[in-house]
Order: structure tokens, then sequence, then C-alpha cells
């Protein structure tokens, strides 16, 4: 077919010693008159071909029906108030309401607190999180607009939910945070961070953690690191007011210090101590659960940590031996299992324990002293939300399926107990009965990779149109959990694949270890194991296999589809990692170092180079048809690798299966979409998907 045309140019540069050629170096930039057209025309093309699909406008209803289903997630509390979204399926944005009690917050007369659809006209503003002071009268609130990751932060007065006036802050990639005098929080700040919210490819300034007094106009430092590159800030306040932590890393990495400051609230005004090391070198991932004790009388900090235990244990740190200046010693109070830990919740007294068995969550409770209470009577699911606090006993708990979206649970931490909040109906969905298999395939070095593989029940038997879905990294671990699309794709009578690769955090710290860095290339390994293993078990054939992925799971679609372009019929990158020799020169990319290297290091280079997808096509070669999916505003893997890669593959199909991108307007990386613009989305990529695996829905 004919595509827009795509100029060529010259630009080329020598990378540790081998000259790199890179002719839409041009598409980088998104604000070019030339880039601009280029969109267009894609998106022109794109729509034409779209539109001649039979099964197009089955995919469109279908996902509109999925997309207006009544949902709701589960109650949050904190300072006195309850805070639940809701969304009755008409509404672009949930709906946020609160309430003083969770029957208050959940029943028909709790009040509408936050409503992001009218934020902007085209309801593609959207609310980031929002945290609520200790008193409960303040409520700080992140805006994102146009799926942006830069925040506008808000105060409203919970009361009355009128804005209090306060300037508005900009931040990225951390959650406003409030101090206990209730006054001021803490939040992310960057030293240069150009146009702010206008910013769309710059590389991100370094962040520092400030402290915002409502009420007046300079904020305060509070922690920086500027000897070291890429620093990331998390942070929390514990439960009793006594104590601020700070867990600084390096971008991604899964390993991180731990600080802590001492915390004293006189007169209205919390003052914070100085900085006591409990963790000085990023030796291990540390997260903060809770303190026991009191300050100078047996104050410890509990923390989920992989030190020494892959799987992950809770252990104790000696917070009045480090106050002192001592060593904080460690001690374990849960221990590693065979099952990795993958949250730890407090919930009044008691530790609710999320492990992963075989990549399916199981809850059990614990004492604060690691006393093993047993297992939680929790339905069969994937955890999607959990919310729980040491100052309270009631936690609560989102469970979701591949097609039910969140049920909420409330769980009594003192006696184990749950009860079902009934927030919205279940079984009325779009998608019929389904099984559910675990299969595991052979990776190339003799690693089994485990699956799950769903069929619509009463399937016939034999080959069938099949997608694969698979991420892969970040110490991430993939669930069978709610898509919307899967609910779409299991009612056109297709199969449904979602791969445990390695990256990922599924089996603990030695299993994302072996997917990162120097042994990327065993996560695209594992993807092509696992989609020859369907082919060689009778599930599909090459011809009937579609394989998608998101973000780093774009760079796994697009790794496989040039490793193995004959194994897959359909291809579907999104939002993806693309241009794996520049990912690291725009926006929060560099933080990615992590899993990917740094491709200034002469042996990172080597390494990325080996498996960088847009290095890899090849002309004159037979590539699956292909629908490169990418926002105009995503500001976390800029648009650019879409466009380069699109272009690169269109001038070098020698097949006849199209290369088309679907570029959406205003919206980023995903979060906060407009409920239809997300069904749209996913009904142009199941119905592409559909057409080029043989999929014909019923009645299509």
């Amino acid at each position: 077919m004919r595509y827009p045309e795509s100029r060529q140019d010259s630009t080329a540069e020598t990378l540790h010693g081998l000259r790199v050629e890179d002719p839409y170096r041009w598409l980088e930039d998104p604000d070019s008159e030339e880039t601009r057209a280029w969109v267009e025309a894609q998106r022109a093309v794109t729509e034409t071909y779209l539109a001649s699909l039979p099964a197009r406008s089955w995919f469109a209803e279908t996902m509109r029906r999925v997309a207006s289903r009544p949902r709701a997630g589960i109650p949050h509390g904190h300072g006195g108030w309850y805070f639940l979204n809701r969304n009755d399926g008409t509404t672009p944005q949930d709906v946020w309401y609160v309430g003083r009690t969770v029957d208050e917050v959940t029943g028909p007369g709790a009040r509408v607190i936050l409503d992001p659809s009218t934020w902007s006209d085209d309801a593609t503003s959207s609310l980031s999180t929002f945290t609520v002071s200790d008193d409960g009268r303040y409520l700080a609130v992140a805006r994102s607009d146009a799926g942006s990751d830069w925040q506008r932060v808000h105060v409203l007065d919970v009361a009355t939910g009128q804005d209090t006036g306060e300037p508005e802050l900009v931040t990225k990639f951390a959650e406003p945070t409030w101090l206990p005098d209730g006054s001021s929080y803490l939040y992310n700040a960057f030293s240069d961070p150009g146009d702010a919210v206008g910013t769309r490819t710059d590389a991100l300034g370094r962040p520092r953690v400030m402290r915002h007094t409502l009420g007046t106009g300079t904020d305060e430092l509070v922690a920086d690191l500027p000897e070291l590159d890429r620093v990331i800030f998390d942070w929390d306040v514990s439960h009793d007011g006594h104590w601020l932590w700070l867990l600084p890393r390096q971008g991604t990495e899964n390993r991180n210090m731990v600080w802590v400051h001492p915390l004293v609230t006189e007169d209205g005004r919390t003052r914070i101590g100085g900085r006591v090391t409990l963790v000085a070198h990023p030796d291990a991932e540390y997260t903060p659960v809770r303190p026991v004790g009191e300050p100078g009388h047996g104050a410890a900090l509990l923390v989920l940590t992989d030190l020494d235990a892959p799987r992950g244990r809770v252990v104790s740190m000696d917070l009045d031996a480090a106050v002192a200046g001592r060593a904080a010693e460690v001690a374990t109070v849960v221990p590693e299992s065979d099952d990795v830990i993958s949250r730890v919740v407090a919930a009044g007294d008691h530790l609710l324990v999320e492990r992963l068995v075989d990549a399916t969550p199981r809850v059990s409770r614990y004492g604060l002293d690691g006393t093993d209470l047993g297992l939680v009577d929790l339905p069969a699911g994937a955890v999607v939300s959990f919310d729980g606090s040491a100052t309270r006993r009631h936690a609560y708990v989102g469970i979701s399926t591949v097609t039910e979206p969140t049920a909420a649970y409330e769980i009594d931490s003192e006696t184990g107990a749950t009860r079902a909040l009934g927030l919205v109906d279940s079984g009325s969905g779009v998608a019929g009965p389904y099984t559910v298999e675990r299969a595991r395939a052979r990776s190339a070095d003799g690693t089994l990779v485990p699956y799950f593989l769903i069929r619509p029940a009463g399937a016939p038997t034999g080959p069938a149109p099949t997608l694969l879905y698979g991420y892969g990294g970040f110490k991430i671990p993939v669930l069978a959990d709610y898509r919307p699309g899967w609910s779409g794709w299991l009612a056109a009578g297709g199969v449904l694949v979602i791969a445990n690769l390695r990256g990922g955090g599924e089996y603990g710290s030695g299993w994302y270890d072996d997917g990162r860095l120097d042994t990327k290339q065993h996560v695209f390994d594992d993807v092509i194991a696992v989609a020859e293993h369907l082919v060689e078990t009778g599930v599909t054939t090459p011809g009937q296999l579609g394989l998608h992925g998101r973000s780093n799971g774009g760079l796994l679609v697009g790794a496989a589809m040039t490793q193995r372009p004959d194994l897959f019929a359909v291809a579907l990158p999104t939002v993806g990692v693309l241009d794996l020799l520049r990912f690291h020169k725009f926006t929060i990319g560099a933080a990615w170092m992590s899993d990917y290297g740094n491709p200034d290091d002469p042996h990172d280079f080597e390494v990325e180079l080996a498996y960088s997808p847009l290095h890899h096509v090849a002309d004159g070669m037979v590539y699956p048809a292909t629908l490169v999916a990418t926002g105009d505003h995503d500001d976390r893997v800029v648009p650019l690798h879409s466009h380069k890669f699109t272009a690169t593959l269109q001038r070098a199909q020698a097949g006849e299966a199209p290369i088309l991108t679907r570029i959406e307007t205003s919206t980023g990386h995903g979060a906060g979409k407009p409920a239809l613009v997300l069904a749209a989305e996913w009904a142009d990529l199941l119905a592409f998907a559909a057409h080029h695996t043989g999929l014909v829905p019923p009645e299509a």
C-alpha cells in the first residue's frame, strides 16, 4: 500500500567507533511543521484503512459497551474521611465521592468532591493523585492535562470542596505528602524543568524534595542529592507523625537508600529533624511499612526488603540505635518463603502480606511480631488496589479478573473476616464464560516460562486466532487482571495469552535480574518461546498469532517482531521504547538505565544495539501486519520512538501486510484517558488484530 512520504536525510553519528545512521531524526521534533504534517498524513492513511475493516464497527460497539459498564474503586480512608471513585458508565472520568464513614461514601448520599470530567472541554484532564491532611481539613489534588506526567497541584477544603486559592505548584513522579501540622506538604521540584508542563522532549531536570507551607510564598528544601545522577525520591510520613522517611534511588533502579528524619510538631508547626541514615548504600530494595514503638523506647521501622531474600521478607530496623549514631540492627519479622512478597499493608496492629503464588495473589494476616495468623478469605483474581492504615483496623482491597473490573472487599485485620462491599454488579460484561489454564514454555536457555492460557468456554478445539500479551521489565509483575480489551477479544471468540516473562516481578529479584541489562535478550527469548509453544501445542499458528505490549512491552513487541517476523501475523507495539540508542536523551528516559543500560557506555551500547528494534529493521524483509500506537502528548515514552520505527518499517516492508500507526491526540502514555477514547483505541487494535489473524466476531 502507499504510505505518506517519510523523508530520509543523511543524519548519522559515530558511536563508540560505529557509524549509526538516523535518517528520520527530524521526527524527534514534535512541533516542527514537517513532523506535524507527517503525523496528520499518517493518521489519515490509518483511519482510511481501519474504516475498511469489516469487524471495526463490531469491536467499536463492543468496546463502547465495555466502557459504559458501571464501575467503582475501593474506599480510601485518611484524616477522618473516606474517598471513593465511581462511574455510572456515562462520564469520561471517574467521579470521586467523600464521606465520614465507609457506609456514607458507598451509599446514595455521598457527596461529590472531585469530578475531573469537568476540568477540560474534551475531558482529557484527569486526576493523577490526591492526599488529605491528617486533620482532614485539606486535600492536595494533582491534575494532569492531556495525559502528561506533569501534575498541577491545587489545595481544596475538604468540608466545602472549594479551592483554597493556594498558588498552583507543578511537579512530577511523586504525590504531595502532608506533614503532621496539616499546613504543609512535600513535593518534587526540578532544578531545570524547562517549560514545565509544556516540555515534551527535554530531559528532566534534577528533582529535589521541597516543603510547601500554605499561605507562604517561599518553599523550603528538605532533601537533595546533586552528587548522584538520575535520582528519584520516594517518601512518606509515618502514621504516628514521628517520622519522615525518604528513599533515594537512581532512576527506576529497584535498589534504594533509606533516610529517616524525626518529626516534632509543636505550636502548630512540624519541625523536620536531621537526617538519620538507615541504609547508606543501595544494596537492595527497601519499602517501609510502618514504625513500631515510641521514639527512645524501642522504636523500630518495619520494612519490606529483598536483602538476602530474593522473594522478599519483612524486617525490623532499630530506629533508636540509628538516631543515637549506632548501626541499626536488622531482624527478620516475616521470613522469606517459596512465594514472592509483592506488597505489605499496615492495618491496625496487624500486617496484611500479599504474596504471588505462581503469579496469583494470596493475602495473609500477621501480627506485628511476625506471628502468622493465616490466609485471608478472598476470591480468586488479581489484587489491583489496597488501602490500609495503622490507625484503623479495616483495610480495603480491590480484586479484578480478566473480564471483571475492580470488586471491593473489606478486611477486618483483627479477625481476618472479609465482606464484599457490592459497589458494582458483576457478571454483566460482554464476554461470556472462559477457562484459564497455566502452561509453561522452555526458553532458549532452558528456563521454563509460565503463561496464562485463556479461552472462551466451549470454544472448538484446534488452532485459533490468539493474542499474546507480555511486558517483562522493571520488576513489574504481570497478572491475569482486568484490561478493557480482554473482554472484547474473548467476546469475539479469540484466545488470550498473558505471559510471565523474565524481567518482571512475579518470582522475585532473581527473575527480574535475569531479564535486564546484559540479560535483556532473555525477555525476548521468553516471549518467542511462548509463541513457539502455542504453535507446537496446537493452540494457534503463526498466521493466527498476534503480539501486543505497551511501553516496555512495546519494546518487547518491536524486538520479537524484528527477530522473528515469521512467527507472528500481527504486531501491536504501543507507546513502545523502540530506539535503544537515544532513549536516555528525552524526558525521564535516563531513569530506565536500570533495565536497559547506558548507551553512552561502550559495553551497554553493544548490548542495546543487539536488540534495539529500530536498528534491526531490515530492508526487504517480510514483516507482520503492524499497528504502531502512540499518543501525541506522551512525555514519558515520547512519540519519536513510534514515529521513527513506523517510517523505518514502512520503507523496509517487502510483504503485503500493512505497516500503520495510530496516533491519538491530546493523550499521553495511557493514564487518564477518557473512557470512550480508551474504548476506541482498543477497538482499533482488536479489529486490526482480528482481521490479520482471521478472527471473525459473531454476527460481524
